[in-house]
């Protein structure tokens, strides 16, 4: 079997300028969006193009599977991975909050003994490690099953703020970027290629993200979260370069600074139907031809971009 069967297309056909790979994968440094809501699920037939799932991201680089978060998205990734097993991936959590967890418990691979899991995030305020906060909601009475009944190998890895995972040819760097939270932002290189995943992030009204700035510099994709405080009105009739969203803003300015080749924008307000959505990135393109909205099943190969700044 090859490391890497290929993924499964995308249900939801999409007019963004993403470089698609359907039937088989053609790079070897892939992005697959499983969830891409905040907060919580929004299923139903206003949400059936950009999906309603919330947040998980997969990342195949070169033999290694890296997965971001495990909202509901995760569940689904779940069962596209039950034909490819026995699996290892290296998970890693942004935070404990509910849209990067609720999907873990239902995750089908766990539970079958073969499969290897490594489980990377930053310890709460509190001080509770992700063991024990993933344990914790399945306990009685909110979930049937505890932790232990998943009978695949489950690793766990504790960090802190500018760590450097090494996994082969790969490097994963974390850094907080809300540390109240303890929220984890993370940069995937791999053979002079970079991704970086940031998308639970502080605003700073008029000040660049000095954290999100050294993780995205030149970096080829930059993952961010979409503005949440917009009414319709002002994403129909505004330019994103004055949308009253002082965490978007902030993220703007930061990845102009860092020279990000290209942004893709993820975990939408669960309020947000599709039409709105399209208008976003319509608004979006116009000032940055280059960037988009993920979509459920959109995979992306991570190739040199021009900048649009």
């Amino acid at each position: 079997m090859p490391d890497f069967e290929p993924a499964a297309p995308n249900p939801h056909p999409s007019n963004s300028r993403a470089d698609m790979v359907t039937g088989s994968i053609t790079t070897d440094f892939v992005v697959q969006f499983w969830g891409v809501r905040g907060q919580i699920s929004a299923p139903g037939k206003e949400t059936i193009r950009y999906g309603g799932n919330t947040s998980c991201v997969e990342m195949r680089v070169g033999k290694k599977r890296l997965i971001f978060d495990c909202g509901s998205g995760f569940r689904v990734l779940g069962n596209n991975l039950l034909g490819q097993m026995p699996v290892e991936a290296h998970i890693f959590f942004t935070d404990c909050h509910w849209d990067s967890i609720q999907g873990f418990p239902f995750f089908t691979p766990a539970f079958i003994p073969g499969n290897c899991f490594h489980l990377y995030g930053a310890e709460a305020s509190n001080g509770a490690t992700m063991e024990q906060r993933l344990g914790s909601q399945m306990l009685h009475p909110n979930f049937p099953v505890p932790l232990q009944v998943m009978r695949s190998e489950l690793k766990f890895y504790d960090l802190t703020s500018c760590h450097k995972i090494l996994l082969d040819d790969v490097t994963v760097e974390a850094v907080f970027l809300n540390y109240s939270y303890r929220s984890m932002g993370y940069r995937v290189s791999w053979q002079g290629r970079s991704v970086v995943y940031a998308t639970a992030r502080l605003p700073y009204l008029n000040h660049l993200d000095k954290n999100l700035l050294h993780l995205a510099y030149d970096a080829d994709l930059l993952i961010l979260d979409a503005p949440h405080t917009l009414d319709d009105q002002d994403i129909l009739e505004s330019s994103p370069l004055i949308w009253k969203d002082e965490l978007w803003q902030t993220g703007i300015a930061t990845a102009k600074a860092a020279q990000v080749k290209r942004i893709v924008i993820s975990r939408f307000n669960p309020d947000y139907n599709d039409d709105i959505l399209d208008h976003m990135e319509k608004q979006v393109q116009s000032v940055f031809p280059n960037n988009l909205l993920a979509r459920e099943g959109m995979i992306l190969s991570v190739l040199p971009q021009a900048r649009d700044y």
